[in-house]
Formats: C-alpha cells, structure tokens, sequence
C-alpha cells in the first residue's frame, strides 16, 4: 500500500433519534440518523408512523378537504335526486 494516500479510519458513533447509539469505524467521525434497528417497525414488530417534519398531518389536512368535497358532492346530487322524484 501506497504511504500517505488512505483515509483516518476512526471511531464513529451512530445516534439515532429514538436515542439509541451504535458504536462503529468509519472515516467520519459521528453520524445522526432518523431511525436505526431498536426503533425500526420491520425489526421492532410494531407499526408506528414516523413523521420527522410534520407529513402526516400536512396528508391529513390535505386529504380531509378532498373527503369534505366529496361528502358535500353526494349530498348535492342526493338532494336532486329527491327533488327529481318528488316531481315525477
């Protein structure tokens, strides 16, 4: 091997956001991650949403005026329906 061309190999630290850390070596020095092996729901067996910036409820908001669209469309076209057969 070449002197002088190789990266430092260090001890680097993995934290997770749930708070757990994993020690490992990398040429840098920590790393922060969003979700890890302790908290992840493949390896944990539980379902859990993980909503890092607020895109669940940014969903929930978007979608709940799509379903009010809808609602207050069916009800429209259920009312003339009725007035179409109160006529007949």
């Amino acid at each position: 091997m070449k002197a002088g061309i190789h990266p430092e190999y260090h001890d680097a630290v993995i934290t997770c956001a749930c708070g757990a850390t994993h020690n490992t070596r990398s040429t840098a020095g920590s790393y922060a991650v969003d979700i890890c092996s302790e908290c992840h729901p493949f390896y944990t067996g539980k379902q859990r949403i993980m909503d890092t910036a607020g895109r669940v409820e940014k969903f929930k908001r978007k979608y709940a005026k799509v379903a009010e669209k809808k609602a207050a469309d069916q009800k429209a076209k259920d009312e003339a329906a009725a007035a179409e057969t109160a006529e007949a």
